[in-house]
């Protein structure tokens, strides 16, 4: 029988079935590149650097080539849902110990960038970088584009910076602006 669209041409589950998985398995696992543990070291170290998890990390580094220089945070992701809404000490203290990549807000409106900017430097110091305002509701694909690539760091490529969020719609700005990727506020800050 011919595989259909979407079909991986995995094993099948006629019998045979354990020689298959087991030769499947050897194929794929040739495919995947052998990095010399020092490298891994390091990789691992970096993920820590930047308060990533591991996997997320090295997911990242498969599908873009490139290191995190920069993530995004959307005010609903650090919870900062209206005007003059504290920042939480425990994802101050997270943001603070980021080392090595730009931390950037994308204010959400109705929350203005430079206030979101200066209410959480005046309390916790400079745990952020900067901050943007974030694409409008129902913004067309272009400028969601334009408006998350003003917010990246000047000369970062997209695929070097992630977008954590909280919502539906920001997974859809990582897609619009070409971002590295999409974490949910809750695996980032846990």
């Amino acid at each position: 029988m011919t595989p259909g669209i979407g079909h991986n041409n995995g094993p099948t589950l006629e019998p045979g079935r354990a020689w298959r998985r087991y030769a499947w398995g050897q194929a794929r696992a040739e495919l995947l590149p052998r990095l010399p543990i020092e490298i891994v070291r390091r990789r691992i170290r970096r993920a820590r650097e930047i308060g990533l998890d591991y996997s997320t990390y090295a997911t990242v580094r498969a599908a873009t080539g490139r290191d995190v220089v920069a993530i995004l945070f959307s005010t609903n992701a650090l919870r900062l849902l209206r005007a003059r809404q504290r920042l939480h000490a425990a994802r101050a203290d997270k943001l603070r110990a980021m080392l090595g990549c730009e931390r950037r807000a994308l204010a959400v409106a109705p929350l203005i960038a430079v206030a979101v900017l200066e209410a959480v430097r005046r309390e916790h110091g400079d745990v952020l970088e900067a901050a943007h305002p974030a694409p409008r509701a129902f913004a067309t694909w272009s400028e969601t584009r334009a408006a998350i690539g003003a917010a990246r760091p000047p000369g970062v490529a997209g695929d070097a910076v992630l977008l954590v969020g909280d919502t539906g719609a920001e997974r859809d700005w990582a897609v619009a602006g070409a971002l590295a990727g999409y974490l949910p506020a809750e695996r980032f800050f846990s």
